[in-house]
């Protein structure tokens, strides 16, 4: 598997040159590196990295207004570093949607567990998002369906298995979903 591609952003050039040759020498890909939090906003989005390590404190655009940024954006996890660990910061921290928190300083040994935890998660979070949009598809196309098929069986005297099985036949003789037959229907119903 190729390596995961990671962002990260840090006011201190110097903490950014040692947080990148660590996360290489960990085996990860430093896609970009900013110096700010809207620099950050603005790789994330032009790069779509895998995770992104963002600093609480930078100019411009601190790193919890970035990060809630690029996960509302679903772009990728986002991971916060910082000196502090007051409640108040953590609490910001999870409210904006971060996947993890580590406290500098820290060891190379805290970034694996870190992101790999972090996108996983991602994934799964996202996996989840998109079943619940195919279940929420297929119960809006059951109603209009259902609202068809109850048009039918009024205007034609059938069953509600005629309805039903005259829907599907159109569907499948025009090759278009059973949704888009019910939606015709009734849209020539309506007029």
């Amino acid at each position: 598997m190729p390596p995961l591609r990671v962002l990260i952003a840090d006011d201190d050039p110097l903490i950014r040159l040692d947080l990148k040759q660590m996360l290489i020498n960990l085996g990860y890909e430093v896609v970009a590196e900013a110096g700010d939090g809207q620099e950050a906003v603005d790789f994330a989005k032009a790069m779509r990295p895998d995770v992104c390590v963002l600093d609480v404190k930078m100019p411009q655009r601190d790193g919890i207004s970035a990060l809630s940024e690029i996960v509302s954006e679903q772009i990728a996890p986002v991971i916060l570093l910082t000196a502090y660990s007051d409640r108040e910061l953590i609490d910001s921290a999870r409210e904006a949607g971060a996947f993890a928190y580590l406290v500098k300083p820290f060891k190379p040994n805290d970034l694996p567990p870190a992101i790999e935890v972090s996108v996983s998660r991602y994934r799964q979070m996202h996996d989840l998002q998109k079943q619940v949009r195919g279940l929420e598809e297929r119960i809006e196309a059951r109603k209009v369906i259902e609202k068809a098929k109850g048009r039918l069986m009024q205007i034609e005297g059938i069953s509600e298995a005629d309805a039903y099985a005259k829907i599907q036949q159109i569907s499948m003789r025009e090759r278009i979903s059973m949704k888009t037959v019910a939606e015709r229907f009734l849209q020539q119903e309506a007029e």
